[in-house]
């Protein structure tokens, strides 16, 4: 175990996650290996949104695009963690995109998400039943009417870089015509 004082010296006294100089506290990762250190020092803003999800601010987390990168075994698990926990947002995917880790980091990083995850997660499917993941590209197979606007999305528009709506399976986001909309995925198909 690492003690605070190197923990402090070996992160110059930043939140090792978001770059904060205060309120700083010692964080152990979960599921660590026992060849690997688990400590990490982070602010309790990080702490309480890693802690509960409810909580998530996802712009807080855009510090991620440049703490992934550390050399720190638990600094990268933690990234790879909250990346995963935002994916639906989009960005978070590009970054997960470009991450490297050695596999055992990897396993590590999947172990603490398992333990993470006790309530079932929505999956978005498309017509045919396909599973969409956030980033992915869908087409329409019917001409739609956009609610609000004059615009009508027709039949095999491409719908690229699409999030998904986290809280429903059958809505996901995505561009048409430069318009953010929700579409239903009953009437899209992954390409």
């Amino acid at each position: 175990m690492i003690s605070e004082d190197k923990l402090r010296e070996r992160s110059d006294s930043t939140c090792e996650l978001c770059g904060q100089t205060e309120h700083l506290n010692v964080y152990i990762v979960s599921e660590a290996p026992e060849d690997q250190e688990a400590e990490i020092l982070i602010c309790q803003n990080c702490e309480s949104q890693i802690e509960d999800p409810e909580k998530v601010e996802p712009n807080h987390w855009r510090c991620l695009n440049d703490s992934m990168w550390s050399t720190i075994p638990a600094v990268q698990v933690i990234s790879w963690r909250m990346l995963n926990r935002l994916k639906s947002e989009g960005w978070p995917q590009d970054l997960l995109d470009m991450m490297y880790m050695e596999d055992e980091l990897k396993h590590w990083a999947k172990a603490g998400i398992q333990t993470e995850e006790t309530e079932p997660q929505l999956v978005h499917k498309d017509s045919n039943g396909v599973v969409l993941e956030a980033g992915d590209s869908v087409v329409l197979i019917k001409d739609l009417n956009v609610k609000g606007s004059s615009l009508t999305a027709k039949r095999g528009t491409a719908v690229r870089r699409i999030s998904l709506v986290h809280d429903n399976a059958e809505q996901i986001e995505g561009k048409v015509e430069g318009q953010q909309i929700v579409l239903l995925t009953k009437f899209v198909k992954k390409t």
